[in-house]
C-alpha cells in the first residue's frame, strides 16, 4: 500500500542506461559488456531496456556496437528491448536485428532543434512520419521523446504550452507513449507541475512518462511531483550513467537505484530486485573505472565493505 492515495500503486521503470547513459560516457564499452549489463538489468526485473541506438558511429562512437548487441543479446520473456532510431536508416537497422520497439526524439525548444539538427520543430517531426508509418506496417510500437520540457541551454525557460503542443503532435502521429525530458535538469516542483498540467490537458496521463536529469539535484523531487500528477512511467539510468553535455562535470540521468529506493520507500511496486539492481550498477561502474553517480548505490557499497571487513 502506498503512503498517499494520490500516488500510483505501481510504476514502470524505463531503463535508459545502456543507450542514453552510455552514449555520453567517454570510455568505450564492448558489445559483450553491454550485453552483460542488459542481462543483469533484465534479471533484476526491469521490463523495458533501451538497449542501443542506430545512429552514425561517427557522431556517437559508443553506439557503434548496437547491431552486434541486439544480434547476440539473449532475450528474456516479458522484457522489451528498444532502440533509438532518429531516421529511416536507423529504423531499418533496428528492424534488421529485431528490436522490439523504437523511439524517436523531438524537442520543445526551437533553438535546441535548430542548433542540434538544423531544422525547426515542425520539420523534425515531419521527418518521423515515414518511420511511424513503417513501424505501423511492421507492427512495431514507437515511443516519443520530447527534450527541453522545462528549460533549454540556448533560450532558457520553455513555455509549457509549447511542450504540450509538441507532445500532442507526437501522440497524434502515432507514438503510444511520450517521455517528457528535462534535458538540462533545471526543473523544479513549480515548473514541472505547470508543464505537466499543460501536457495532460492535451495527452492522456496514462500515455506519459518523465525523464529527469539530476544536474541541479532536483530529479527525485520532480519525479515525486510527477507521481502526484498520476504519472506511472519513469525513465532512469543505472548508476546514473551519462553526464549532462551542457554543464561540465554535472550529473545527467537520474540513477535507477535512487529512483527505486524512493519508490520502495513509498510502498510503490516496481517488480525490481533491489540487490540485483545494485549489482548491475556496480558491474558497469567498474567497467567504466569510476564510482556510480548514485548516492544510494555508493551508500550500500560502503555499508557492504564495512560489513565485510
Amino acid at each position: 500500500m502506498t503512503i498517499s492515495s494520490t500516488l500510483p500503486n505501481s510504476v514502470k521503470i524505463v531503463e535508459v542506461g545502456p543507450r542514453d547513459g552510455l552514449q555520453n560516457e567517454k570510455t568505450l564499452i564492448s558489445a559483450e559488456d553491454k550485453i552483460s549489463l542488459i542481462e543483469k538489468l533484465a534479471d533484476a526485473g526491469i521490463s523495458y531496456i533501451e538497449s542501443g541506438s542506430f545512429v552514425s558511429p561517427k557522431w556517437v562512437p559508443q553506439m557503434g556496437t548496437s547491431s552486434e548487441v541486439f544480434s547476440k543479446l539473449p532475450r528474456k520473456a516479458g522484457v522489451t528491448y528498444a532502440a533509438l532510431t532518429p531516421n529511416m536508416r536507423g529504423f531499418e537497422g533496428a528492424i534488421a536485428v529485431n528490436a522490439d520497439e523504437v523511439a524517436i526524439f523531438g524537442a520543445a525548444s526551437e533553438s535546441f532543434s535548430q542548433k542540434n539538427i538544423n531544422c525547426s520543430i515542425d520539420e523534425s517531426l515531419a521527418r518521423f512520419i515515414p518511420i511511424i508509418e513503417a513501424a505501423k506496417a511492421a507492427n512495431i510500437k514507437v515511443r516519443g521523446y520530447v527534450s527541453c520540457v522545462v528549460g533549454c541551454p540556448y533560450e532558457g525557460e520553455i513555455d509549457p504550452q509549447q511542450v504540450a503542443m509538441v507532445a500532442d503532435k507526437m501522440y497524434k502521429m502515432g507514438c503510444y507513449e511520450i517521455s517528457l525530458g528535462d534535458t538540462i535538469g533545471v526543473g523544479t516542483v513549480a515548473s514541472v507541475q505547470k508543464m505537466l498540467q499543460a501536457v495532460v490537458a492535451k495527452v492522456p496521463t496514462e500515455k506519459l512518462a518523465v525523464h529527469f536529469h539530476d544536474t541541479y539535484g532536483q530529479a527525485l523531487t520532480n519525479i515525486y511531483t510527477a507521481l502526484q500528477q498520476g504519472i506511472k512511467v519513469v525513465d532512469s539510468a543505472i548508476a546514473g550513467l551519462g553526464g549532462c553535455p551542457y554543464a561540465k562535470g554535472a550529473s545527467g540521468n537520474v540513477a535507477t537505484e535512487d529512483v527505486v529506493y524512493l519508490l520502495n520507500g513509498l510502498g510503490i511496486n516496481t517488480g525490481i530486485d533491489f540487490d540485483k539492481l545494485l549489482s548491475a550498477g556496480w558491474f558497469i561502474s567498474d567497467k567504466l573505472g569510476k564510482a556510480p553517480i548514485s548516492k544510494v548505490s555508493n551508500a550500500y557499497r560502503a555499508k557492504l565493505a564495512e560489513t565485510n571487513k
